[in-house]
């Protein structure tokens, strides 16, 4: 592949692992280059319970993104009960943050998580046109997330159900003063290397006198 180089890469359009959402269900892409802070304001814009006529709106790359998926951010309209987020390569651990805000901001909620693949065609044409090379199509599959986030309960039954839940629940309470210390062998202050090193030099000076 020496003598091509990448022109386009078009991802195919895949299945939504979650027939039975409602019409009006947000979907928030992320991708790669995506900045969070502009993704939160368009998800929390659409399911936050009061309006966020306050908010500025959104520039750069996150109102780019809402013009290729057709969704504009609508101030006043009433807010969904669901929301979906979806990734796929290096914006999966975005999408995963972007949930976690979300959930720690509203409370709640509910997550149904689906892992599955999608295919990627990527289009590589020749760097020299006169070489006689034709153009060469490599379809690859790329690992892609979906989250979905709802306020009215989900079946606990499907897989990758996660139910709503306090976020301390890993940390311990052993009463008033918190979780134990960490027990441990302790190194002491002014270590022995040093000492021993002190005592070779003594040593060392009092034969370089010799004997009195």
């Amino acid at each position: 592949m020496e003598n091509y180089a990448r022109a386009r890469s078009v991802e195919r359009p895949s299945v939504c692992p979650f027939p039975d959402l409602p019409p009006d269900t947000p979907e928030v892409r992320v991708r790669d280059g995506s900045k969070i802070r502009n993704l939160l304001r368009y998800a929390l814009s659409r399911v936050e319970p009061r309006p966020r006529a306050e908010e500025e709106p959104s520039t750069g790359e996150a109102g780019v993104a809402a013009e290729e998926e057709g969704q504009q951010e609508g101030r006043g309209r009433p807010p969904c009960r669901q929301i979906m987020f979806t990734a796929t390569g290096k914006g999966v651990a975005k999408a995963v943050t972007c949930a976690e805000i979300v959930k720690r901001r509203l409370g709640g909620l509910h997550q149904l998580t689906r892992v599955q693949f999608c295919t990627l065609d990527e289009v590589w044409e020749p760097l020299e046109p006169g070489a006689g090379l034709d153009s060469l199509t490599v379809s690859r599959n790329s690992p892609a997330l979906w989250i979905l986030l709802s306020r009215d309960p989900l079946d606990p039954r499907q897989p990758g159900y996660q139910p709503p839940g306090r976020y301390d629940a890993l940390w311990r309470e052993d009463g008033p003063q918190g979780p134990p210390a960490a027990t441990g062998l302790k190194r002491k202050k002014g270590g022995g290397g040093r000492g021993r090193g002190q005592c070779r030099q003594a040593g060392r000076s009092r034969e370089a006198k010799g004997p009195v």
